[in-house]
């Protein structure tokens, strides 16, 4: 792909651009872009030729590139699965004329920015906040857990970013999103416990017996009387693909002997430690009436 601009900058004249064209060197995409010597755009060349087309007509001082960005930024990075209909871009003013791609208008700073195939994109803590503003949650949270799959995901990026943009539409989304990746590296399995078992007390339920052996497994919080437990759950004790192979097989061996368990993690425990109340509250009584 190439635009107008570009070849002008190159020294071609203007005349020979509309030569090249009309002999087929150069094939029109959008107004002042062009494909070099072919027609059949990848989706890859279709994002390149928004980028360049929604560049102004003119050189600006300062001038910000202009970047593929929300969805379109999430398939470059790989962190979306499916790939989108229709090419967004993100500039620092709005365009008017009608146009087969989408135009955020944003001003970026340069750690916003990136290159993905050769391409100008957001970078991946913006390309989150973005998403956080236009898609549902469960697709946020789906894209940072691909990130963190794919050893993309860096919070200290994010958390800056959304300290530096306050005003985004996404920001009080993604905040929430990422309580899962705070988690203090100085929370224990021996300290969630105790929180835990605090908890159980201030809500006056039943006292579960603590590291309990039952059929073959440890518990973390078993009721004898009601054949129920809980696991307390640390992603940092429970984050490999081994535990969670283990921890399932464990769920089933639990469930054949009679025994129903549920888990409950660090992050929910301090988000929500009324709902996590409710829930054994529930569970207990209805394991209690069987």
């Amino acid at each position: 792909m190439v635009s107008a601009r570009q070849l002008a900058g190159l020294g071609y004249a203007k005349s020979t651009v509309i030569d090249w064209n009309e002999a087929g060197r150069l094939r029109r995409v959008h107004r002042g872009v062009y494909s070099v010597g072919h027609h059949d755009l990848t989706w890859e060349g279709r994002c390149m030729a928004a980028v360049l087309a929604a560049a102004p007509a003119r050189v600006v001082k300062a001038h910000q590139p202009i970047v593929a960005s929300h969805r379109s930024a999430a398939w470059l990075w790989d962190v979306f699965r499916y790939r989108p209909e229709t090419v967004e871009v993100t500039a620092p003013k709005p365009r008017r004329s009608r146009r087969p791609y989408r135009v955020h208008c944003s001003v970026l700073l340069a750690d916003e920015r990136a290159v993905r195939e050769g391409i100008p994109v957001t970078s991946l803590a913006r390309t989150y906040l973005d998403l956080a503003a236009t898609e549902r949650p469960r697709t946020v949270r789906r894209i940072l857990d691909r990130a963190s799959d794919l050893a993309l995901f860096d919070l200290g990026p994010v958390e800056e970013l959304l300290a530096r943009c306050p005003d985004h539409p996404g920001v009080p989304r993604l905040r929430a999103m990422l309580d899962i990746y705070r988690e203090s590296p100085v929370l224990t399995r021996s300290g969630l416990e105790l929180r835990f078992l605090e908890l159980v007390r201030e809500a006056g339920l039943p006292e579960p017996s603590m590291n309990f052996f039952v059929a073959g497994h440890e518990i973390d919080a078993w009721w004898e009387a009601e054949r129920f437990g809980v696991e307390l759950d640390v992603y940092e004790t429970h984050g490999s693909r081994l535990s969670f192979e283990e921890d399932r097989i464990r769920d089933d061996e639990l469930l054949l002997a009679g025994i129903e368990t549920t888990r409950v993690t660090g992050p929910r425990l301090d988000r929500e430690p009324g709902a996590v109340v409710e829930s054994l509250r529930r569970h207990l009584a209805r394991r209690g009436a069987a």
